[in-house]
């Protein structure tokens, strides 16, 4: 007499590890970036470069050079370190120089001079700017102006390996260079589908870019970004599904890995 063996946990086995399969080339297909481009091809389109422009609340640093040292000292604003009896001044430097707040017209009050507005201008702009309201009023003949940024930033959220608030150093600082401060995307993060929230004309404004093409990042209006913008990376659905209650959902890997363990130890022990 021949016992048939039931085949039934056999194929419901090879359904599950089709399914995993599957599943994970879905994933690794989403991880990669710039899929819509090949090796050594050249882009046909670059973004028109855009460089960081003041707004108010945003905090400066003002250093003017001169061969007068009493006028360096008179247009350069120090910080002063207060101890008990006396005062302190810190050497006049880039790092060593109260800041400018610009205040909600897009003025500062500069001394001497007086208001300055620079709201809307560059780094290099508001230099060039400061250097000739000084020329033009007869203050100091060969002034050498620097600018610098204090506190501007932008955060970054989400799905990436170091989550938090970046200085923009930079004139120029793109979406690309934020993720890289942030250590880039963890595996969990979704590439097609990161948000940029930006300020503009007191309404908050949400872009969405797909990092998995090329095009759609070059084309984007938020590739170079803003002082305060705000980048999420959503996470996938398994990162998602590890939200759970000891990620024993339906949808989670290891529900599934769960199931295939049970049958294959059915399986094992009908066979037997």
């Amino acid at each position: 007499m021949t016992i048939r063996k039931p085949s039934l946990p056999i194929s419901i086995l090879y359904l599950l590890t089709a399914v995993v399969m599957l599943s994970s080339c879905s994933v690794a297909k989403q991880v990669p970036y710039f899929q819509d481009i090949l090796s050594d091809t050249a882009l046909a389109v670059m973004p028109e470069p855009v460089p960081i422009t003041l707004k108010p609340e945003d905090k400066i640093s003002i250093l003017v050079n001169s061969r007068d040292p009493q006028l360096m000292s008179l247009f350069n604003l120090p910080v002063i370190q207060r101890y008990i009896g006396n005062e302190v001044n810190v050497n006049t430097s880039n790092n060593n120089l109260a800041g400018y707040t610009i205040d909600r017209n897009g003025d500062i009050d500069f001394p001497v001079i007086g208001k300055l507005h620079i709201a809307g201008m560059t780094r290099e702009q508001t230099a060039e700017y400061i250097k000739n309201a000084l020329v033009s009023n007869n203050l100091v003949k060969d002034p050498v102006v620097t600018v610098e940024f204090l506190n501007l930033n932008v955060s970054v959220l989400g799905e990436v390996n170091k989550p938090g608030r970046y200085a923009i150093n930079r004139d120029r600082l793109t979406l690309l260079d934020a993720l890289s401060m942030a250590g880039d995307l963890t595996i969990y993060g979704k590439r097609e589908n990161v948000t940029v929230m930006r300020m503009r004309d007191g309404e908050q404004h949400l872009y969405t870019v797909n990092l998995t093409s090329a095009e759609a990042v070059l084309s984007s209006p938020v590739f170079y970004l803003q002082q305060n913008d705000v980048i999420y990376v959503e996470p996938n659905k398994m990162r998602a599904n590890q939200a759970t209650v000891n990620g024993n959902s339906f949808l989670s890997s290891s529900f599934w890995v769960s199931v295939a363990s049970l049958l294959v130890s059915l399986g094992v022990l009908i066979f037997n």
